[in-house]
Parts: structure tokens; sequence; C-alpha cells
């Protein structure tokens, strides 16, 4: 462990600020976009799949990969194949070559990019910092993306509305171009190579070395079960936000907006507080605690009465601080629970079986708000992730699988 580890993720964290804001930028732009153009709810339903399919396809052996390569390339070269999307995305704009199916095709590629990246980066991360700091790096890291929660909505709505949809997608590419510098300017160790890694059959063999890290602990495979079906809960809930505020609160556009924006806040407070020196408790707890807080907010939110927005966006603040704490220390137990050696394509998997509940959630989200009702969605929803916090008190194995954090380098 390098005693400039500090440095090292300083320089990371400046490019990674820049490329995950113009990533959320137009993603932002494309949703503004396409509402514009089509004005179909399907249209942007095949464009949210468009950009998780992929992900979900190749994330079970994106991580395989990734433990094999050179990490630090690996994120490059990643970055740069999004900025190539982008780029081609924005002649198409400039050219007026708009068919919605070039888009699809176009951020199906950029997901593709990005199944590499994630798990690239998040592998990568216990090999340069010490163990006892992981948790300030988790609330760092949780701090970019909620800013970028933040500005990307307002920063999208102004290249739509007063520049063009080229200007957002070049945007991108100075992010991941950006990014790229960063990365160039660092060295992140690689874990040792396993003998017998590159012979046939080692893609399949390594596959299982990543389901039995996941699952030979009993604690952890208890952790990856209760976050897979409190997922399953969450996305349907979280996709049908903006109904609640349009439909329930008989809200505006900029009410909408609103509740994004102090999700957002919530976020970047979470990430705040995980970042102070003296946040060091017990991971496990800590998730449970969320759990249990995250699914109270959603809870009474379904009670509200059409005249409660107030208490509604009150609420989605503190579900979006409790998401940010569940969310850093649940990658904080994974590092350190986990082998370097196996940690990519552990990763990878979870992000695909986490990923499986947002797509089913995805497609049912009509039918839940035709047929269930918006606010009983919440009350349901709520009242599982609250059951799932206080279950997980009572699995022993999962309440023993934190460790204390070794005081080390600061």
């Amino acid at each position: 462990m390098t005693t400039n580890w500090k440095k090292t993720f300083a320089i990371i964290w400046a490019g990674q600020l820049f490329s995950t804001l113009s990533s959320t930028v137009v993603g932002y732009a494309v949703i503004f976009w396409l509402s514009i153009k089509t004005g179909s709810a399907e249209v942007l339903a095949v464009s949210t799949i468009a950009t998780l399919l992929p992900q979900l396809v190749l994330g079970l052996f994106t991580g395989v990969l990734v433990d094999r390569w050179d990490r630090r390339k690996t994120m490059i070269v990643a970055d740069l194949f999004i900025a190539l999307c982008s780029a081609v995305m924005a002649l198409l704009f400039w050219v007026g070559e708009t068919s919605i199916g070039y888009i699809y095709l176009l951020l199906a590629l950029r997901s593709v990019g990005s199944a590499f990246h994630v798990p690239a980066m998040q592998a990568s991360t216990p090999l340069i910092a010490p163990e006892s700091q992981l948790m300030r790096v988790a609330g760092v890291n949780q701090s970019i993306f909620s800013l970028s929660t933040i500005a990307g909505p307002a920063i999208a709505a102004l290249f739509v509305n007063s520049l063009s949809m080229t200007h957002a997608l070049m945007f991108d590419v100075l992010g991941a171009i950006l990014a790229t510098v960063s990365l160039l300017m660092v060295k992140i160790p690689n874990p040792e190579k396993r003998e017998g890694s590159e012979d046939s059959g080692a893609m399949v063999r390594e596959l299982k070395e990543g389901f039995n890290a996941l699952l030979h602990m009993p604690g952890l495979k208890w952790l990856f079960i209760f976050i897979v079906l409190a997922t399953f809960f969450i996305v349907p809930v979280a996709t049908i936000f903006p109904l609640m505020t349009l439909d329930h609160f008989n809200g505006t556009t900029y009410q909408m907006s609103l509740i994004e924006i102090v999700w957002g806040v919530g976020m970047l407070a979470g990430g705040g507080i995980m970042s102070l020196p003296k946040f060091n408790f017990n991971k496990i707890v800590l998730i449970n605690i969320m759990y249990i807080i995250l699914g109270l907010t959603f809870f009474f939110s379904g009670f509200l009465s059409a005249q409660g927005f107030l208490f509604f966006a009150i609420f989605t603040t503190i579900g979006g601080i409790a998401a940010a704490i569940f969310h850093g220390s649940f990658t904080v137990v994974m590092q350190t629970s986990l082998d370097p050696a196996v940690m990519g394509r552990a990763f990878s998997i979870f992000d695909t079986f986490t990923m499986l509940p947002a797509m089913v959630g995805l497609l049912l989200t009509g039918y839940i708000a035709d047929h269930i009702g918006i606010t009983n969605a919440f009350i349901i929803s709520g009242a599982v992730i609250t059951a799932i916090g206080i279950v997980s008190f009572f699995v022993p194995s999962l309440m023993h699988l934190n460790k204390p954090a070794v005081k080390s380098n600061t």
C-alpha cells in the first residue's frame, strides 16, 4: 500500500466526476429529447431497456475478464469506447439522422462500455486505499454520483432547450477524455494471476469462482439474497416516482424535477456523512437500519393525501440519505470480504442479479400503476423493505459478517 493513495484517488475522482456528470447529462438529455419528440412512454421504456440489457447480459462475463486484464487499461478502453459511441450519436444528430433505432443501438453500445468500466472501478478501489479508509472512499464516490444526479437534469435541460443534442453528446465525449487522462496519470496495482487462468474452460471455472466467492460465506450469501429481494420491490417504486408526483399530488413538471433533485441532495448528504473520518460503524447494522428507514419513507409516502407533497419531498430526501449510506456500506462489506483476485467478477455477478429485478420492475410499471395503484405500491413495497431490514437482524451469520476496521494508513 503506497502512502500516496490519497493523491491517486484525488486524480481519479477528478476525472470520474466529469465522466459521471457528462454521462448523467446525456442520459437525461436523451430522455428529454425522446419525450419531446415522441411523447411515448413505450419509447422511453425501450430506451431504458436498451441501456440496461447489455449490462444484464454481459455482467456475468465482464467480471471474469476484468479480473484477468489490467484494470486501469480496462477502464481507459471502456471510457474511450463510450466516448466513441457518444461521438457517433452526436454526428448523427448534427447531420439530422435522428432515427430512434440508431439511438437505441448506440445507447446499448454505451452500456457495453459501462459493463466493463463499473466492475473494474469497484474492484480497483481496495487495491489502492487502506481497508480502514474504504468507507470514506465510498462516501466520496457516492457524493460524486449525487452531485451528478442533482446537476444532470438542469444541464441536460439547458442543452436540449438552448443548445442542441450534438452539444450534449460532445460534452459526454469531453468527460470521457478527461476521465481517461486522469487514469493515465496514476498507477493501479493488479492482483497476482493464478496459474491456468488462460487455458480452455477457464472462463466457466472463473465464473464459478465468482459465484462461490459470493456464496461460500453464509453471511455474504444472505446479504446477497436480501439485497436482490429488496431491489425487486425498490425499482418499481422508483420508476413510478414521477407518476406519484403528477397523478397523486397533481404536481407539475417542476415538482417532478424537484423530487429528483431532493433525492440527489439526500444522497449527497449521505455520501458526506460517510466521508467523515469518525464515521466508523458496523456496516451490516448500517445496511439493516437503512433498509428500515428507506422502507418507512416509501410506506408513509403511500398514506399522504393529495396535499402532502411537501412531506413527500421530505421523505424522499431522507430516503436518498438512507440509499447512499446503504450502498456505500454494502460496497465496503464486499471489498473487505472478498479476495481481490475475484472481486471484479463478484461485483459483476451482483450487478447482474440486482438488474434482473430492475428489468422486471420496468416491465411491470404500467400494470402496477393501473391495477395495484400508485399509493398502494408505495405502501406494500415500503412494508416489505422494512421487514427485510428487521429480519436481517435475526440472521446470525449475516450479523457476524462485518469485520472491525483495521487502523492503518490515513
